[in-house]
């Protein structure tokens, strides 16, 4: 049994450009070898591009992809 304490779990930051935490995660998610800068761009670049061809909210279309996604219980 270890005798150390116990690391408390850190909280997921919401990200800079939308404050929002499940674009945080998604980020964390697409990131490769530490290169968080890199996944932001992808992200981003990704939700200009829904902005341009929908002309909707690329942050309503990204949270109705995650309903979309999630399983129905």
């Amino acid at each position: 049994m270890p005798r150390r304490r116990e690391v408390p779990k850190r909280p997921i930051q919401p990200d800079p450009k939308y404050k929002d935490r499940m674009v945080g995660r998604f980020t964390n998610v697409i990131m490769k070898d530490g290169k968080k800068s890199t996944a932001e761009r992808i992200v981003y670049g990704a939700f200009e591009v829904i902005e341009s061809k929908t002309r909707n909210d690329p942050l309503a279309m990204f949270r109705r992809a995650l309903e979309n996604v999630r399983p129905r219980v």
